[in-house]
């Protein structure tokens, strides 16, 4: 592995990898799209895969290992007492909180989110038959207690059971929610009655000063319900695992989603994503130091060569935010960074209303990258 975890060249990425990212697109377009990162992998998930594969170790999951290794994970980074108990693994984050839908919500409830917010949000709250209901973000990237508060009364009224989808760190603003703020939530959803659930699975990629809360761990979470995965912070969308964790007065919840539902992980997943956990502390850490660079090389850049774009420093995840819309290219302008400028960026439109006019930059890549990347966006510009 060499020096840097973030240092490969765009052709070798283009010979190296095979995934969705850097095949979507023709040869000659720069990926900053999908979160997938163009990392060196980390050691110790090497040799656990590269080990079992050696073994024919190939079957099905056994999960206890897994469980055991995020709760670890968990006490040792944040303090966090998990339960392992209530535990229940699922093939991955969305596909965790599809199922948990299901279970706590009635089909003619929305499902309120507060945008711009993951896209896959959307994709997930339609798959189960419900409609999203937008409790928008404050200008600076907050939640907002006004707007939350009006969109848990729409969402629960007439006795429907609804939820809240919570991205925490916040995809794709890189916002980190404080305690006051998880609180405050936490509030809000038991004075309405809606059932919490929290994506934390960006939740190992957070820049100091600011610092990761866990929503079960504030007071008031223990109604809410956490899915999360090693598989942002590590690279490993392939090797698929997840996590549901419920708080005390959801695990009856969690408990009632039918068996079939835990035999989804697969065992090399649930083996990467346990040595990530337990044996990968000190390259996350490494990472999280090289992306911190390069969001502050993203942030020199986009002022010298797109002035006329605003960002905001991401507090968390690999992921910019860019607010296109006094470039005049409309509601999407990754169709233009794309097409005039072969970079592709993740629409921001994609995010729900309050993507209109923004796109989404993926900066965990070589520093070299990021600067041809921003450098084609800012010709395209004319």
């Amino acid at each position: 592995m060499s020096e840097r975890i973030l240092s490969a060249s765009a052709q070798d990425l283009r010979h190296s990898r095979t995934s969705l990212k850097w095949r979507l697109h023709p040869s000659d377009v720069l990926p900053l799209w999908v979160a997938e990162m163009d990392a060196e992998p980390c050691p110790a998930v090497v040799a656990a895969v590269s080990d079992a594969m050696r073994r024919g170790d190939t079957g099905y999951a056994w999960t206890h290992d897994y469980v055991d290794a995020f709760t670890g994970f968990a006490a040792e980074r944040w303090g966090w007492q998990v339960d392992g108990g209530s535990a229940r693994v699922v093939a991955d984050v969305l596909t965790g909180i599809a199922r948990v839908l299901e279970v706590v919500t009635d089909q003619d409830a929305p499902v309120v989110v507060s945008s711009p917010v993951y896209n896959a949000f959307f994709t997930v709250i339609d798959a189960v038959g419900r409609a999203p209901l937008d409790a928008p973000l404050t200008p600076e990237g907050r939640l907002d207690p006004g707007s939350l508060a009006a969109a848990f009364e729409q969402a629960s009224s007439g006795g429907r059971r609804a939820a809240y989808l919570l991205s925490n760190p916040h995809n794709p603003t890189g916002t980190v929610h404080t305690r006051a703020e998880l609180e405050m939530l936490a509030r809000l959803a038991a004075d309405h009655d809606v059932t919490v659930i929290a994506d934390e699975i960006h939740a190992a990629l957070v820049y100091a000063p600011a610092s990761f809360t866990p929503y079960l761990a504030v007071e008031g979470g223990q109604r809410g319900i956490t899915a999360t995965s090693a598989s942002k912070a590590w690279n490993l969308a392939g090797l698929k695992a997840g996590l549901l964790l419920p708080g005390a007065e959801a695990r009856a919840a969690v408990a009632s989603l039918h068996p079939f539902v835990t035999y989804g992980a697969s065992h090399l997943g649930v083996i990467a994503q346990a040595a990530a956990w337990s044996e990968g502390g000190a390259w996350v850490d490494r990472l999280v130091g090289e992306l911190d660079a390069n969001r502050r090389v993203l942030d020199e850049l986009i002022r010298d060569r797109l002035p006329s774009v605003r960002f905001r420093v991401p507090e968390a995840t690999y992921l910019g935010w860019l607010d296109c819309r006094d470039l005049g290219l409309g509601d999407d302008p990754a169709v233009h960074f794309r097409d005039r400028g072969r970079v592709a960026l993740t629409a921001g439109p994609a995010f729900g209303a309050g993507g209109r006019g923004f796109a989404r930059l993926n900066f965990a890549t070589s520093p070299e990258i990021l600067r041809e990347a921003v450098d084609r966006m800012a010709r395209s510009l004319g």
